[in-house]
């Protein structure tokens, strides 16, 4: 590995660093985007059970806050659902504003880690061509095998930097597709909850 970096030039430290920020940011992720910590199960027929048997007291709601970004969405508009429908649904917003932001946490350097290794990798090749001509300029590698040695290690920024990008990319698409379907989801499981609410007036929250 230190030998590779080493013959690929100076422009291989970026490309490594890089290499583990993005595995670090991929690993995070798949652990913070798992749906089922995201959307439980059966956290809303729970809290729905609480509701109709007016059991939702303040000591309920601030575990559902904690238990989920679910539950924290749920628990935001069901502390601010006996100001009306649509105070509930602001309240509901900002919440899930908060958990959105949370959820593509880290995207945008991924992309930037997956756009920006080629250029590097592209840069490291063109200096190492340079300096290639530039030695068979002034008679330095004029061997043919000398030459081939010189563009082989000039080559290895491009292959590198080729390595982090693509699985970079893979990975930044997959989890922006899925905080899309997450989304989607929580938007859904929120919306159930404001009209089961307000199609139904014989639920409230104990104090």
């Amino acid at each position: 590995m230190l030998e590779t970096i080493k013959e690929g030039g100076w422009l291989m430290i970026p490309i490594f660093i890089s290499s583990v920020v993005a595995s670090a940011i991929i690993l995070e992720r798949l652990w913070s985007l798992d749906a089922k910590r995201i959307l439980p199960k059966n956290l809303l027929p729970q809290v729905w059970v609480w509701l109709k048997n007016d059991q939702l007291d303040s000591i309920k709601l601030r575990k559902l806050h904690l238990s989920s970004p679910l539950g924290h969405i749920l628990a935001a508009g069901l502390i601010n659902y006996k100001d009306g429908k649509q105070a509930m649904t602001q309240a509901i917003e900002r919440a899930a504003a908060e958990t959105i932001r949370d959820l593509e946490c880290y995207l945008s350097t991924l992309g930037i880690i997956a756009a920006v290794c080629p250029l590097l990798g592209l840069l490291g090749t063109v200096i190492g061509m340079i300096q290639v001509f530039g030695d068979i300029m002034f008679g330095v590698s004029a061997i043919s095998s000398n030459l081939a040695g010189g563009i082989s290690s000039a080559l290895i920024t491009t292959a590198a930097g080729l390595v982090v990008a693509i699985p970079a990319y893979i990975f930044h698409r997959y989890f922006v597709r899925k905080v899309e379907l997450l989304i989607l989801s929580l938007e859904t499981e929120s919306s159930k909850l404001v009209e089961s609410i307000y199609s139904d007036n014989t639920i409230g929250v104990a104090a």
